[in-house]
């Protein structure tokens, strides 16, 4: 059984509309959900052995507000190739995932990160699939357990969502 969590970056600001997508900040919601976000990863006691994350500026952002309530006490690896990746993309990355790794996070983008959820899990016995499905929220982390003995053969439609943290459950 392997353990995947996904996050998807907190509230960015559109205040500067010149501002290229890649650079944009977190806004202070964005900032409060992460640092809330980091507690309740503690409190639940969720820990990962590695951090892949897109490079834009609001993903960045959010690791160091999460950071700020929570050791992630795992390498943090940023990719450019996971800036707006598509669910096909992602899923390459995951089957390329080292064997010693037990419990990666990605921290992306929609609408890879969501329809990398959607695209991996199927079942929704603990009824946490519904709410991913059609809006994974800025700030939201799902864990989802995947019947895969290695990385190489995680596939679609197999997987379970266990643990789900929604931002607007955490104000």
């Amino acid at each position: 059984m392997k353990r995947l969590a996904i996050l998807r970056h907190a509230k960015s600001s559109w205040d500067d509309p010149g501002l290229d997508d890649f650079n944009r900040p977190l806004n202070e919601r964005g900032w409060k959900a992460a640092r809330r976000l980091g507690r309740e990863l503690k409190q639940r006691g969720i820990r990962f052995d590695l951090v892949l994350s897109s490079t834009s500026a609001r993903t960045r952002q959010t690791i160091d507000g999460v950071e700020e309530t929570f050791d992630f006490g795992a390498p943090i690896e940023f990719d450019p190739q996971l800036y707006l990746a598509s669910e096909q993309l992602l899923l390459e990355r995951v089957r390329a995932l080292d064997e010693e790794t037990d419990a990666p996070l990605i921290v992306g983008h929609n609408p890879g990160v969501e329809q990398l959820i959607t695209g991996l899990t199927l079942g929704d016995r603990n009824g946490l699939r519904e709410p991913v499905a059609g809006k994974f929220p800025t700030g939201a982390l799902a864990v989802i357990e995947l019947p895969a003995k290695r990385w190489a053969d995680v596939e679609p439609g197999r997987g379970e969502i266990v643990e789900l943290i929604l931002p607007k459950e955490l104000d």
